[in-house]
């Protein structure tokens, strides 16, 4: 890793700034991270060639399931893994630096959300506990551990419990965050609706096979109605990336400064799109120095010129992910 480079990640302040150090990040990608390279060179783009960040090859996400995406030789100090399904094989996230990591969902909360030490924060992700390797468990597992509320952490199962946790809190006014995957917070509401005055819900997407998929504004209006809050906020992040977007409402997320979220035309994946219009999101996330920091996604959204962005479903064809948002 370049220290230099990594260290520069988390003060870019403007978007001048981040279109820069994209370009560093380009050259030095290209030049270690060997998978990336010979993708780059079929498209004939090198770093003498690209000047800006519309030039720069974003990788198709499909190639962390079948590739070791690397710009690091150094021994990993973790590895995410998706959760995929039966159909489908898994994608691997080599992380050589697992402090980047805890950079980034920290300096990230902190910009949207203020100190995670404000927080009670319960955690309703029963699909990702249950395996190994989730790269959102272990973001929420270190929110949980910083938070310090004696009350902070995980609940599989035992929606009952949390039902009593979540009133116990309310009644105390304590300012508490619920951080859920989506069928889980259905089956919440379903079976325990509550008025939540204190308490943010936040989804990170993904029926994971257990519900028919819904529209967000669906999922939101179901758990408005159920706990009485007028939004739901989501989380947008995914095993390739080492960055996440948040929305406060109405399904429009912001993403951190060393974060950008661009769209392709779904006919012509090389083109990029412009503001307002329908297509592939692709992200650049600079916080991936080590591995690849420009990924083609199989997610469809549009782009707005103050730099927000929705996500609108997924192409065709491509198997539902965890952390990623309901189909159309």
């Amino acid at each position: 890793m370049n220290s230099s480079l990594s260290q520069r990640i988390f003060s870019i302040a403007t978007d001048a700034e981040l279109e820069a150090l994209a370009l560093e990040i380009f050259g030095f990608q290209h030049q270690n991270n060997k998978v990336y390279r010979t993708y780059c060179e079929h498209l004939g783009k090198s770093p003498d060639k690209v000047r800006s960040i519309a030039a720069i090859p974003f990788l198709p996400i499909e190639f962390f399931k079948s590739y070791t995406i690397t710009s690091s030789n150094k021994p990993e100090d973790a590895i995410f893994e998706s959760s995929g399904t039966t159909a489908c094989s898994t994608s691997k996230h080599y992380i050589s630096d697992i402090s980047l990591y805890q950079q980034s969902f920290s300096a990230a909360f902190q910009a949207f959300y203020g100190d995670v030490q404000s927080y009670c924060v319960l955690a309703l992700l029963p699909s990702y506990l249950e395996r190994e390797g989730s790269s959102l468990v272990y973001m929420v597992n270190d929110l949980v551990t910083r938070s310090g509320h004696p009350d902070s952490g995980f609940y599989l199962y035992e929606l009952s419990t949390l039902k009593e946790k979540l009133m116990e809190l309310e009644a105390s006014g304590t300012q508490t965050l619920l951080i859920g995957v989506s069928f889980a917070l259905l089956d919440l509401a379903e079976q325990f609706p509550m008025d939540l005055k204190h308490t943010t819900i936040m989804e990170t997407g993904g029926m994971k096979g257990r519900r028919k998929e819904l529209i967000r504004q669906e999922l939101h209006g179901i758990l408005k109605d159920a706990f009485r809050v007028d939004t739901v906020h989501s989380e947008y992040g995914m095993t390739e990336l080492l960055s996440q977007a948040y929305s406060k409402g109405n399904g429009i997320f912001l993403t951190p400064p060393w974060m950008k979220i661009l769209t392709r035309d779904t006919e012509d994946p090389l083109s990029l799109q412009s503001h307002q219009k329908t297509g592939g999101i692709n992200v650049i996330d600079l916080a991936n120095i080590n591995s690849c920091s420009f990924i083609a996604t199989q997610d469809l959204g549009k782009t707005y010129a103050d730099g927000s962005f929705e996500v609108l479903g997924r192409f065709d064809h491509s198997d539902i992910r965890g952390c990623n948002l309901m189909a159309l």
